[in-house]
């Protein structure tokens, strides 16, 4: 094993090493011992993910077996790693925002019982996705699906006293199980008809699947595989219809919403979609598939995060949106794009969640916005951080946002496969929706009157009941636990709280202007992502793109900018100038509210059709299945059998000799009369 080789292992064993050493001996080592193995482990992974990305970027690329598990049927079951620009970009995101929420951690947990118990998690939460992002086969790609999935469910439920959190974990788990149903299918499919889960092998296999039709169904075999992968990205990445775990997953601490919503975990739909661009490239049908469900889930989703009033689920569905931009990309072949705004994203949302949680710490739990605003004066690390953060998200030119969002939209918008048109309104809408409940966010949370430090009002009490974010194990939650006291002012979080600000802040800002030009125009994913000559993609983009700076001065006159602008000033004038209008709008629209309010009605559909009619199929199988056919027939009914039989023997077993003799000459008669006749 070489050097090289012997530094891949490193970055997703030593997050590993600290997990187990945090979980299984975190009394031993204590509160301080365990956040350093952690910290430790994660960092060490991010150093050796430098190196490695200087390796790549010399023109090294790694792909190869590990470890054989198994060889069954001709296929063998691997754990490989494939290295190159693709894997070595995602290492860096997850590294450095995992070590940002590890540092964040110290300070947002310090007073909760679980602390060791968390840093395990977190990072155990790290090696699941990094044996993700470097697998070479589908089943190390499977693996690390199902552990990040495990682990979020740990996470989503760390406080496991407070039945909303078991509800949201629990919710979490089976609308992926839902998503990794359809992604299994794929993978077994693919399994069937190459007869290898090497990603190198099944990719040189590609065209002789899209000339296939599926056996029984007739349909066309590399839509059907393409389909049934990314139903699984739907349930991961949160995607319509599967997006509703997302939004409830708000229940976990804060630093995971970073961990698993920013950064990581939702991202890996979008990750595994660009890995798979050799079989998707085959297949309009698919790519036309994405795409719809994309735009359907960048706007409606920002609808939502209109009306929400807890600030972290603001966050929760811009993410949601977010994601659906990313899918929107896919869709129209632009798969560097929808790369290049996972990664910008990662940093400028891990930014709002922990900005977020630095003003929950503020607010001491304190998750309402309608309880805030003004805090600019009293938090100005969280203040200014933030505000760049947003900046970034509404795609504000210059910033790391600005050049992935707009990238993408001219993507949609040079695209000629079915849905383009409906997607591009979509987007462009978005970009309005994004913008006005951004600086809704933020002009409520940090500018205006001050509305802390006064007597709780109804929908406070509520809320401390139903949202709050503490860090208690306790679930009988208490409106005296949450919120300023009056007279009362917020403070700045310590310092282990604004560092990470601080540091996700600076590539949220400039990341965007120093790679987009290697990462969308350059030779970065050569060989990586494949683009058929049919899809346009990023090609008339690249046509016209004379540098970062030129393409930001340019901005200043496309729609996107004008739309941002008019939503961040909507914002301003409803919530600053003139709070009455908002008011009046929502009781001039109740339908609309009460319809958004709902989330389109989604939970209760699934809670009517799908969890009733669970119920309903488990009862009938129940009462008709158990009862009726196990008990009453195969056995009671079996008893009763051998009742009869032994009451009908019984009438013949009397011990009379007159009875038996009598049988006996009916016997001969009836065999002489048979004897005669056949004669």
């Amino acid at each position: 094993m070489t050097d090289m080789q012997t530094l891949y292992l490193l970055v997703p064993l030593a997050p590993l090493a600290g997990a187990i050493l945090a979980g299984l001996f975190g009394k031993a080592i204590g509160r301080s011992g365990a956040h350093v193995v952690t910290i430790l482990g994660v960092a060490v992974a991010l150093a050796a993910s430098v190196v490695i990305y200087q390796d790549v970027a010399a023109g090294n690329t790694f792909n190869g077996p590990v470890y054989t598990w198994l060889e069954s049927g001709g296929i063998t079951f691997q754990i490989g790693f494939l290295i190159d620009s693709l894997t070595v970009m995602m290492m860096l995101v997850v590294t450095f925002v995992s070590l940002m929420v590890h540092l964040y951690t110290i300070g947002y947990m310090s007073e909760d019982p679980g602390y060791q118990r968390f840093f395990s998690y977190i990072s155990l939460f790290t090696f699941s996705m990094l044996m993700l992002v470097m697998s070479n086969n589908f089943l190390q790609l499977f693996f690390g699906w199902e552990a990040v999935g495990l682990v979020s469910y740990l996470l989503i439920g760390f406080w496991y006293k407070r039945p909303t959190a078991i509800y949201a974990n629990m919710k979490a788990f089976l609308v992926n199980r839902v998503g990794d149903f359809g992604f299994l299918l794929g993978i077994g499919l693919i399994a069937a008809y190459t007869g290898s889960l090497d990603y190198a092998e099944v990719f040189a296999q590609a065209e002789s699947l899209a000339a296939q039709d599926m056996a029984v169904t007739g349909w066309p075999l590399i839509t059907a595989i393409c389909i049934c992968l990314f139903i699984g990205a739907m349930g991961k990445s949160a995607q319509v219809p599967l997006h509703v775990w997302l939004p409830d997953s708000m229940e976990g601490p804060t630093p995971i919403s970073a961990l698993i919503h920013a950064a990581t975990m939702v991202t890996a739909g979008i990750f595994m979609v660009a890995r798979m661009s050799p079989l998707f490239e085959l297949s309009d049908t698919a790519l036309s598939f994405v795409l719809v469900i994309g735009a359907t889930t960048a706007l409606f989703m920002g609808f939502l995060g209109i009306v929400q009033n807890d600030i972290k689920r603001v966050v929760a569905y811009s993410t949601l949106s977010q994601l659906g931009y990313m899918t929107v990309a896919l869709g129209v072949s632009a798969y560097s794009a929808a790369v290049f705004h996972l990664m910008t994203h990662a940093f400028f949302k891990a930014l709002l969640f922990l900005g977020a949680g630095s003003v929950i710490i503020g607010m001491h739990h304190d998750q309402d916005m309608r309880n805030m605003g003004g805090l600019w004066k009293h938090m100005p690390i969280t203040w200014i951080t933030s505000l760049l953060g947003s900046l970034a998200l509404i795609g504000f030119p210059l910033f790391a946002g600005f050049y992935s969002k707009d990238s993408i939209i001219e993507a949609v918008h040079a695209a000629q496969i079915p849905g383009a048109g409906y997607a591009l309104f979509c987007v462009l809408v978005g970009v309005f929706v994004t913008a006005f409940y951004s600086f809704r966010m933020y002009f409520l949370v940090f500018h205006g009157e001050e509305r802390f430090g006064k007597a709780h009002d109804a929908h406070h009490g509520h809320h401390a009941d139903a949202h709050a974010d503490d860090g208690h194990a306790d679930d009988q939650h208490d409106e005296h636990h949450h919120g300023l006291a009056p007279g009362q002012k917020p403070h700045e979080s310590p310092w282990v709280v604004t560092v990470p600000l601080v540091l996700l802040a600076i590539p949220s800002v400039l990341i965007g202007y120093f790679t987009i030009e290697p990462m969308l125009f350059g030779e970065w994913f050569k060989d990586v992502i494949f683009v058929g000559d049919n899809h346009v993609g990023l090609s008339e983009l690249a046509a016209s793109f004379h540098g970062p700076l030129g393409m930001a001065v340019h901005g200043l006159q496309t729609a996107p900018f004008w739309l941002a602008i008019s939503g961040v000033a909507v914002a301003w004038f409803f919530y600053l100038k003139r709070p009455d209008i908002p008011a009046a709008i929502q009781r001039a629209c109740q339908p609309i509210y009460t319809l958004l309010e709902n989330k389109y009605y989604f939970d209760r559909f699934n809670e009517v059709f799908f969890a009733a009619g669970s119920r309903l199929l488990g009862r009938g199988l129940w009462k008709g299945g158990d009862q009726a056919v196990i008990d009453g027939v195969a056995v009671n009914g079996t008893a009763r059998l051998v009742g009869w039989i032994a009451q009908a023997s019984r009438l013949f077993q009397t011990g009379h000799l007159y009875q038996y003799a009598f049988a006996m000459i009916v016997g001969v008669f009836v065999l002489l009369t048979f004897w005669f006749n056949r004669g």
